[in-house]
C-alpha cells in the first residue's frame, strides 16, 4: 500500500503545534448547524465550486466490470452527491445505470434535479438529515454481497489540511472553514477499521498522491487523497 506523504520538517512541526482550540459550546453550534452552512455553501457557490469527475471510471473499474451480464443495469448509491459531479459524468457515459443520491443540504439535492431534466428517470434523490447515520445503515442494508463500497474523499496530508490555522482544528485532522463547513482528511488505518469492524473485507486502501499546478502564480501544492473499495462479504457472519 502506498503510504500517506512525508512532511517536510517545517510541515510536521506545523502539525505538531496544532492544538484544538475551538470551544465544545462551539464544537456543538457548528455540528447543529452543519446542514444550514451547507446550504448556505451552495447558495453561494450553485453548482460552480466544484468540478465534474470524468475519471471515476477510469479509478473504480467495478463500475464497468461488476456486471454479471452484459445488458444488466447497474444501480448505484452515492452517500454525500453534492450537487451530482461525480453522478452526472457517470450517467452520461454509462446509459444502463440507475442511480440512488442522498445528501443532507436541500439546496444540494435541488440543483441536482434541476441540472438535467433527461436524468431524472436515472435518479431518485434523497434529502438525509442524519446523513452519517442513515447514509451508513442504507448501505449497510442494501449492498448486494458480494459488492463493494468505493470510497475517495481527502487523504492525511493534503495542501489543504495544512493551510488551516491551529485555530480551526476540531479534533484529530478535523477542521472547520471560515463559513462554517467542516473537512476530514482521512487516515487509511482509520477508514480501515470502520469497514472492518462492520464486516466489510478491504479489497484497495491506498493514498493518491498528486500534484496540482498553477503555472501563472508559480504554484505547485501536494494533493492527498485515500481511494478505497471495501467488499461486503458473501455471507453474513
Amino acid at each position: 500500500m502506498l503510504s500517506a506523504r512525508i512532511l517536510s520538517p517545517q510541515e510536521a512541526k506545523k502539525l505538531a503545534e496544532d492544538q484544538i482550540s475551538v470551544s465544545d459550546f462551539k464544537q456543538a453550534k457548528l455540528e447543529k448547524e452543519a446542514q444550514k452552512n451547507w446550504d448556505l455553501f451552495y447558495k453561494r457557490n450553485s453548482i460552480n465550486f466544484f468540478k465534474d469527475r470524468h475519471w471515476t471510471t477510469r479509478e473504480f473499474e467495478e463500475l464497468k466490470t461488476c456486471r454479471e451480464f452484459e445488458d444488466q443495469k447497474l444501480t448505484i448509491l452515492e452517500a454525500g452527491c453534492g450537487v451530482g459531479n461525480c453522478l452526472f459524468p457517470l450517467l452520461e457515459e454509462d446509459l444502463n445505470i440507475f442511480a440512488y443520491a442522498c445528501d443532507f443540504s436541500p439546496r444540494a439535492v435541488e440543483y441536482v434535479k434541476c441540472r438535467n431534466v433527461l436524468n431524472f428517470k436515472k435518479l431518485d434523490l434523497l434529502i438525509l438529515n442524519k446523513v452519517s447515520l442513515l447514509c451508513h445503515i442504507f448501505v449497510c442494508q442494501v449492498l448486494k454481497p458480494g459488492k463493494c463500497v468505493l470510497f475517495r474523499d481527502y487523504g492525511l496530508y493534503d495542501h489543504a489540511m495544512l493551510r488551516f490555522k491551529s485555530a480551526s482544528k476540531l479534533g484529530e485532522n478535523f477542521y472547520v472553514r471560515q463559513d462554517g463547513t467542516r473537512s476530514y482528511f482521512f487516515a487509511a488505518d482509520f477508514l480501515a477499521e470502520l469497514f472492518l469492524s462492520e464486516g466489510y473485507e478491504q479489497v484497495v486502501n491506498e493514498y493518491v498522491l498528486r500534484e496540482t499546478v498553477n503555472k501563472k502564480e508559480g504554484l505547485c501544492v501536494p494533493r492527498v487523497f485515500l481511494q478505497s473499495k471495501f467488499q461486503k462479504p458473501q455471507k453474513e457472519t
